[in-house]
């Protein structure tokens, strides 16, 4: 998703008050302690530095950390802030600024919302190939009817763009014969249909749905139309072929 104008602007001010502080924060350090040198004060036992790194007074140098004020003759130490925690402190901000660069001004890296909808693209993908691969493998020997909903509803979509023409919205026959009835021309089981609307009918004007039509697709519109049996709709067309019970 593209940052506008002042989303890019308001990050943008968002991180160069960060580097203002920290610049700020490092000078104000490095003046506190030349102040300190300055001052005169009784020369002390050079730390180590892993003493540094830690920011703790030796126990004999304790009483110069006393606070002034006292509660029931408890005291309190005016320990400054560790130097490893202020390290972390610069480190994090530091990788905030790189971060929310590196991922939401220059938008470089995905984020977790971008990471997702490939992720969705790519599972479609896989979806969509799986599908083709299922549909291609439906046959009219393997066929069977289908009762899903989805399947049904996707099913009356397809005779409705395809079939209405000649076969009537409710499928009562016009220029095709009437599908409602338990009278069949050329067979009316699964398989029969799925044939028959396969290859067609040349000589009587049905034409091949197979290149526009895919193996699943048929399943589907047959499996709907099995569903108009005994539908009787006003109009319906008489009865051609043979009974089948």
């Amino acid at each position: 998703m593209a940052l506008t104008f002042i989303e890019i602007w308001l990050i943008s001010l968002i991180f160069l008050t960060g580097i203002i502080i920290l610049v700020v924060t490092l000078q104000l350090n490095s003046a506190l302690k030349k102040l300190t040198k300055n001052t005169k004060m009784p020369v002390e036992a050079e730390l180590s530095w892993w003493e540094k790194f830690k920011g703790l007074r030796p126990l004999e140098q304790e009483r110069e950390l006393l606070m002034e004020h006292t509660y029931d003759g408890i005291a309190e130490l005016d320990n400054p802030t560790p130097p490893w925690f202020m390290y972390l402190f610069y480190s994090t901000i530091i990788f905030g600024l790189i971060y929310g660069a590196y991922y939401h001004v220059y938008q470089d890296g995905n984020i977790q919302e971008a990471e997702y909808n490939t992720e969705v693209a790519a599972a479609e993908k896989a979806r969509e190939a799986y599908m083709k691969q299922f549909a291609n493998s439906v046959n009219e020997d393997n066929v069977t009817v289908s009762t899903a909903v989805k399947d049904l509803t996707e099913g009356s979509q397809i005779y409705t763009t395809n079939c209405v023409a000649c076969h009537g919205d409710k499928g009562q026959g016009g220029v095709g014969p009437n599908l409602t009835d338990k009278f069949w021309i050329h067979g009316g089981g699964i398989k029969d249909l799925f044939k028959t609307i396969t290859h067609g009918i040349p000589e009587k004007g049905m034409i091949a749905w197979e290149k526009t039509l895919n193996p699943l697709q048929v399943q589907k519109v047959a499996s709907f139309i099995l569903t108009l049996q005994g539908s009787n709709p006003p109009g319906a067309k008489e009865p051609q072929g043979e009974e089948i019970k």
